[in-house]
């Protein structure tokens, strides 16, 4: 059991790095990758490589064949778009769910981990705050008491999840309006308000793709 935990997490660390290179265009789209050459480059076996080209896989960034090559995507910045335009309509429809399902237990702990997330700002935290920001919106699927807009939502954040890491909160801006944006949510849910819940949700998602389309594009331009 400890051996595979090790090896989850190398396969995790592997997959961020190669994900932020594939991201930013030190990777560049139609690039192959080897599992040898990726195992020399970051002193580890071939088992976490492989575990990491699949978790790529999944998130859309990497396509692997039948005969095991695997090939960087091109990534386009209107399929970005579009996942993030669904992703908000569904992440709305939580947070309404959410005023209006979340039981006083959630709402305390919803309220506890926003919390958390202001120290993480006021410490200028960027790691801190991506982890407490994946599990804010996950609290706010499970409080939607939805299984099926759990799973949609949770299937598509997961394709998403190159895309929130550290590197996209950049400087204390984005880190300090995102709060915000989640400060106007989370006062909707406690409000029971959701109409308002549902519209600041939309919001925040919208705000959240036009700061990751930006980071890429003036990587890529760079």
């Amino acid at each position: 059991m400890t051996v595979d935990n090790a090896v989850t997490t190398i396969a995790d660390k592997v997959s961020r790095q190669l994900a932020e290179e594939i991201i930013s265009g030190v990777i560049s789209p139609g690039q192959k990758l080897e599992e040898q050459n990726l195992a020399e480059k970051f002193g580890v076996s071939r088992s976490p490589i492989r575990d990491a080209l699949r978790q790529l896989s999944g998130t859309g960034l990497v396509d692997i064949k039948p005969n095991r090559s695997v090939t960087v995507v091109d990534l386009k910045v209107d399929q970005l778009h579009d996942m993030y335009e669904a992703l908000g309509e569904l992440e709305a429809l939580c947070a309404k769910f959410c005023a209006q399902r979340m039981t006083t237990v959630e709402r305390k702990q919803l309220e506890e981990l926003h919390q958390k997330s202001e120290i993480a700002v006021r410490k200028k935290s960027k790691k801190t705050y991506a982890d407490l920001n994946d599990q804010f919106h996950d609290m706010l699927h499970q409080g939607s008491h939805n299984e099926s807009l759990q799973s949609i939502s949770g299937e598509l954040r997961r394709r998403l999840a190159p895309f929130r890491r550290p590197i996209f909160f950049r400087g204390t801006k984005r880190l300090k309006d995102s709060w915000d944006e989640h400060d106007n949510v989370v006062n909707a849910i406690l409000a029971a308000d959701a109409k308002r819940a549902h519209t600041e949700m939309g919001r925040h998602l919208v705000n959240s793709s036009l700061n990751v389309i930006s980071y890429i594009e003036e990587t890529r331009d760079s």
